[in-house]
């Protein structure tokens, strides 16, 4: 007892290491490494014994075994900067881009057609003896099922081709058959209307139960978002070219001078595709395809005409046969500066003739008169004033300015049919 009292004051007094060391008996000490043992030693190893087996089973799974030894597992933080900065590129699987071709494919291509069409050509055999030879030509594009009932939306240059050229005359379409998907049987078709201005056509076969495509919203489309061309180019049906959507209201001028505002895709388009679909991820159409850009240095620039764009077309298409559009009655040049100051007139469109009894004679337009403004906006192209004019109905009023002799004059016209 008296031992213990000792000891127990020895420990109290210590003041210094060593007082501490030279004060402290064995037993003391032998009590300290027994705790030391107990209280770190055994739970340290504990702990690298319970990692090993939580790792080991780990690895024997194997989408963890994945997760750990792949790349991104490296990558801390988990924004694009963060990603960039560590030196790592996460790994993105192409099996989403697959499923998404294959679910787009899969939804437009029963709705995608063949087009034959058959036209009579009459060349002559000797220019001096005036004889001529007649013989057959054909052509190939796409078209697109607009509804379950045989209406088939295509393009007009496919259809409706005739021309006339100084060695060799093209008839009208004298004949003109469908194939549909997985179906090798022609279907002979009529032509329901044409719209040589917008490039548009529709025709139909009578068969029902067809599989009517889906249309997106076009005006919502996005540059860099994925774009499927769908047709028969140079003949090879239910083709499909995978792209993004490169521009949208891309102004292009055709080889005859008419002007379309379009969607710019690089997904191919080849002859064939003419009049096939260009849709979104979901297999919705976003366009027809229409034309593409061709020559040396060229590649992938692709054109399709934006599908809200042809409702109203298609629906006075299979009213009408035709495009009611409203009408002025005149035909004019655009005067630029230069050409407005040589000639002591302001700067607008010349008017260089007006039809008989047309809109315009009746709201007084006369030749000579220079158009400055239409609906109070100033203008100097007569692109300007058809675009302006394309936006009214027929029978609608539209407001003109005209300098005349040097004075300006306002004239209400009201919009007639386009003859």
């Amino acid at each position: 007892m008296e031992e213990k009292e000792n000891n127990s004051s020895n420990f109290k007094t210590v003041q210094n290491p060593s007082t501490y060391k030279t004060s402290y008996n064995t037993s003391t000490s032998s009590k300290k490494r027994n705790g030391f043992a107990r209280g770190f030693l055994l739970p340290f190893f504990s702990g690298i014994l319970g990692c090993s087996i939580v790792i080991g089973t780990c690895f024997g799974i194997p989408s963890i075994k994945n997760k750990l030894l792949s790349p991104s597992s490296n990558i801390s933080g988990s924004t694009s900067n963060s990603n960039t900065s560590s030196g790592y590129i996460s790994q993105t699987s192409l099996s989403n881009y697959s499923d998404t071709s294959i679910y787009a494919a899969n939804k437009i291509l029963p709705s995608i057609v063949g087009i034959q069409v058959q036209y009579n050509v009459n060349s002559p055999i000797s220019i001096f003896r005036n004889q001529t030879q007649n013989s057959t030509a054909t052509a190939s594009g796409s078209g697109i099922i607009i509804s379950d009932d045989g209406y088939i939306l295509t393009n007009n240059h496919i259809v409706n081709t005739s021309s006339s050229e100084s060695y060799y005359e093209v008839s009208e379409a004298t004949k003109i058959t469908v194939t549909l998907f997985n179906d090798e049987t022609e279907y002979e078709a009529k032509i329901i209307g044409t719209d040589e201005q917008t490039d548009l056509a529709v025709i139909k076969i009578e068969k029902n139960n067809l599989a009517k495509a889906e249309f997106a919203d076009s005006d919502n489309i996005k540059v860099g978002e994925f774009a499927m061309a769908v047709g028969n180019p140079l003949g090879m049906q239910s083709s499909i070219t995978c792209g993004v959507v490169s521009a949208v209201n891309r102004e292009v001028t055709d080889t005859d001078g008419k002007k379309f505002t379009l969607i710019q895709t690089d997904a191919a388009i080849n002859s064939g595709n003419s009049g096939g679909a260009l849709v979104n991820s979901e297999g919705k159409v976003i366009g027809i395809n229409t034309l593409k850009l061709s020559g040396t240095g060229i590649e992938g620039m692709g054109f399709a005409i934006p599908i809200n764009s042809t409702t109203d077309i298609t629906s006075q298409l299979i009213q009408y046969s035709k495009v009611k559009r409203p009408y002025i009655g005149i035909s004019g040049m655009d005067l630029n500066e230069q050409i407005a100051k040589a000639n002591n007139l302001v700067q607008g469109i010349y008017v260089k003739s007006v039809d008989d009894f047309s809109a315009g004679e009746k709201s007084g337009i006369k030749i000579g008169d220079v158009i400055i403004e239409a609906d109070g906006k100033k203008i100097t192209k007569m692109d300007e004033l058809n675009e302006i004019k394309n936006k009214h109905q027929i029978g609608d009023e539209m407001k003109i300015k005209v300098n005349r002799d040097g004075k300006e004059k306002e004239l209400t016209i009201t919009l007639g049919e386009q003859p």
